[in-house]
C-alpha cells in the first residue's frame, strides 16, 4: 500500500470515527435534553418559567410562596437567641436581620417575578457567570438541607412527645413523609399550601393572643429577662451591647438565603400589566421581601413563649426553646392536656410539611440545576430529592438541634455573602453605576464561564467573615462576623465591576434571533420557536440561535434546556469580541426598560 493510500485511509477512518463521536454527543444531547423537557414540563428545574405555565393570579402565587414560611424553626431561633444573649439584643438582632433582608430582598424578587427565573439564573447574569453561580448552588442547597433537618428535629420531638416514637423513628419518618409530596411540583405544592394556610393561621394565631390576654404580666417579664446560662441553668443578666446584638443577628441571618424559596414561587407570577399591576407589586413585596416580617413576628413570640416557660419553672428551661413544648402550656390554657398536647403535635406536622416540602423541592433544583450544568447530563430531580433528603436524616440524627446556634452562625456568613452580593449586583452594578445589563441572562454561551465580579466578591466575603467567626482575627471581633460578610459583599462588587470595567458580564450581545424579548408591557415575550435538538416548541426567551446551521443550512434555533445538556459544544455560538465591555451594555438591554417604575 502506498503512503498516500495509506493516509487516505486514515484520514477517511478519522472523519468516520469524527461523524460517530458527534452521532453520539448528538444521541446524548437529545436524550438528556428530552429528559429535562418532560419533567420541566411541570417543575421547569433548569430553565425560566413561560407564561403558557404560568397560569395562577397574583393573590395564589403570594399565599403559596407565604405558605413556605409557616415553619416552626422561627420559634426555636428566637427562643435560643434569647436564652444565650437576653430579650434586649434579641429584639434588636431580629430587628437588624429584617432591615437587610428587605433591602436585599426586594432587588432579587422583583427580578423573579418580573422575569420568571429563579435565583440561581438571576444570579448568573448579575455578575457570577454561567458556571461562577454553581458556587452559590451548593449554598443555597446547604440552606435547604439544614432547614429540612431542623424541621424534622422539630417534628420528631412533636411525635415524641405525642405519641411516643423514638427521635431517630420521627427523624425518619418526617422526612420519608414528604419526598411524595414533592415529586409532582409547583401544582401540588400550590395546592398544599393553598389548603392549610388558614388552619395553620387559626391554631398559631389564637392561642398566643389568648395567652397575652390572660397573663398580661408576662409581657414585663418578657422585657426584662436577661438570658439563661445553659451550662449551668443560672438566670443571666446581659444588657442591651452592639456585641450581643450582632451574635443574635447572626442567628438570624442564617435565614437569609429564604428569599431563595421564595422566589422558587414568585417565578411563576403572571405577567405585569396596567390591569394587574396594583395587585402583582403588593403579591411581590408581600411574598418576597414582606416574608420577613411574619418571620421576626415569630421569632419574637417563640422567644416570648420560652421566657414564659421559664418563668413557670426554671426546669423548662432545657425545653424552651422546642416549639411543641410551646404550643402544648399555650394551649394547656384552655383546653385539657390530652386535648392540646394533640394540637400541638397536629400544628407541628401541618407547619413542618408546609415547610419542608418547599425545602426539599428547592433543594432538589438546585442540586439538579448544578450536576446538568457541570456534567451536561440529567439525572432527574427525583434522585436529588432523595440525596437532599438523605443529607437532612444525617444532620439529624447527629441531633443538629443541640448546636443550633453555632450552625446557623456559621451558615449565616455563607449565605449573607452570597445574597448581598446578588442584591449589590442588581441595585447597584445595574441601576446606579450601570456596568451590568440591566435585563438578566443566563443562557449558555450568553454569559462567560466565570465573573469575577460575583464570584470573587462571595470568595472573599464569605472566606474573611468565616475567618473571623472562628476567632482568626481575635475574640473582640468574632461577633461581627455577619458584619464582615455584609460590608464585604456590598462593596466589593462595584469595585471589581469598575476594575474590570464590566468586561466580563457578557460573552455576547446578540443571540441570533430577530424576535424581540419583550413584549409592549416589558414582560418577556410568548412567542414560540422550535428547538432543533428535542422537536418541542419553547417560549422566545428561552432560545438562541444554535451555531449548527439545519441540514439546508437555515439557521437553526435551541433551548437553553437543550443547550445545557449539549457535550458536545456544537451549538454554542462563538464570543463577540468586546461583548462584555460596560461600553456595550445598551445593546444587550435595548428590548425595553427594566425600571422599576
Amino acid at each position: 500500500m502506498s503512503k498516500e493510500s495509506f493516509r487516505d485511509e486514515v484520514a477517511e477512518f478519522t472523519e468516520d470515527v469524527g461523524e460517530i463521536e458527534n452521532a453520539e454527543h448528538s444521541i446524548i444531547t437529545t436524550g438528556a435534553a428530552a429528559a429535562a423537557a418532560r419533567e420541566s414540563l411541570e417543575d421547569y428545574t433548569l430553565r425560566f418559567a413561560p407564561r403558557s405555565y404560568r397560569k395562577w393570579g397574583p393573590g395564589v402565587v403570594a399565599v403559596s410562596a407565604l405558605g413556605g414560611i409557616a415553619y416552626l424553626a422561627d420559634f426555636a431561633i428566637g427562643a435560643n437567641i434569647g436564652i444565650a444573649n437576653g430579650t434586649g439584643n434579641a429584639l434588636l438582632g431580629i430587628g437588624f436581620f429584617a432591615i437587610v433582608i428587605i433591602l436585599t430582598g426586594y432587588p432579587l424578587s422583583y427580578y423573579a417575578a418580573r422575569y420568571n427565573i429563579d435565583l440561581d439564573l438571576i444570579t448568573r447574569g448579575s455578575g457570577f457567570g454561567y458556571y461562577g453561580s454553581v458556587l452559590t448552588n451548593v449554598i443555597f442547597a446547604s440552606f435547604t438541607f439544614i432547614f429540612f433537618a431542623l424541621e424534622g428535629s422539630i417534628m420528631a420531638q412533636g411525635l415524641l412527645l405525642g405519641l411516643n416514637i423514638p427521635l431517630w423513628l420521627g427523624y425518619l419518618l418526617s422526612s420519608v413523609l414528604i419526598i411524595p409530596l414533592v415529586i409532582y411540583g409547583m401544582n401540588t405544592l400550590a395546592k398544599l399550601q393553598v389548603w392549610t394556610t388558614p388552619l395553620w393561621l387559626v391554631m398559631m394565631v389564637l392561642p398566643f393572643a389568648y395567652l397575652v390576654f390572660k397573663h398580661p404580666d408576662a409581657v414585663g417579664d418578657f422585657f426584662a429577662f436577661g438570658g439563661i446560662d445553659t451550662a449551668t441553668g443560672e438566670p443571666l443578666n446581659k444588657g442591651v451591647s452592639f456585641a450581643g446584638t450582632m451574635l443574635a443577628a447572626g442567628v438570624c441571618l442564617s435565614l437569609i438565603a429564604q428569599i431563595a424559596e421564595q422566589i422558587d414561587y414568585l417565578r411563576f407570577m403572571p405577567p405585569r400589566t396596567p390591569e394587574n399591576s396594583r395587585k402583582w407589586w403588593l403579591a411581590m413585596l408581600t411574598a418576597g421581601p414582606g416574608w420577613v416580617i411574619f418571620g421576626a413576628i415569630k421569632q419574637v413570640v417563640g422567644l416570648f413563649l420560652a421566657v414564659y416557660l421559664i418563668g413557670i419553672t426554671m426546669d423548662n428551661a432545657g425545653i424552651a426553646n422546642q416549639p411543641v413544648h410551646q404550643f402544648v402550656e399555650v394551649y394547656e390554657e384552655f383546653v385539657p392536656h390530652w386535648l392540646a398536647l394533640t394540637l400541638a403535635v397536629i400544628l407541628v406536622v401541618i407547619s413542618q410539611i408546609k415547610i419542608n416540602v418547599t425545602n426539599a423541592y428547592s433543594g432538589s433544583l438546585a442540586w439538579t440545576n448544578s450536576f446538568t450544568r457541570v456534567t451536561k447530563t440529567y439525572p432527574g430531580r427525583l434522585v436529588f430529592l432523595v440525596f437532599n433528603v438523605a443529607i437532612a436524616i444525617v444532620l439529624m440524627e447527629a441531633d443538629m438541634f443541640s448546636f443550633l446556634n453555632n450552625l446557623l452562625n456559621f451558615y449565616a456568613n455563607c449565605g449573607i455573602a452570597w445574597i448581598v452580593t446578588v442584591a449589590s449586583d442588581i441595585a447597584i452594578n445595574k441601576y446606579l453605576l450601570g456596568i451590568s445589563p440591566k435585563k438578566p441572562e443566563f443562557r449558555r454561551g450568553m454569559l462567560y464561564a466565570v465573573n469575577p465580579v460575583g464570584f470573587g466578591s462571595v470568595i472573599v466575603a464569605g472566606g474573611a467573615s468565616i475567618l473571623v467567626y472562628f476567632h482568626v482575627f481575635g475574640d473582640a471581633i468574632q461577633p461581627y462576623s455577619p458584619l464582615v460578610a455584609l460590608v464585604l459583599a456590598l462593596v466589593l462588587p462595584p469595585i471589581i465591576a469598575l476594575a474590570t470595567k464590566g468586561r466580563y458580564y457578557l460573552r455576547r450581545t446578540d443571540d441570533g434571533i430577530d424576535l424581540p424579548m419583550y413584549d409592549e408591557h416589558g414582560n418577556p415575550s410568548d412567542e414560540r420557536l422550535t428547538c432543533c435538538v428535542t422537536g418541542i416548541d419553547f417560549e422566545r426567551p428561552d432560545m438562541i440561535a444554535s451555531a449548527k446551521p439545519g441540514p439546508d443550512g437555515e439557521k437553526q434555533y435551541i433551548s437553553s434546556l437543550a443547550l445545557s445538556c449539549d457535550r458536545s459544544g456544537e451549538h454554542i455560538l462563538p464570543e463577540q469580541k468586546s461583548a462584555g465591555t460596560a461600553e456595550t451594555t445598551d445593546i444587550a438591554v435595548k428590548d425595553g426598560d427594566a425600571t422599576t417604575g
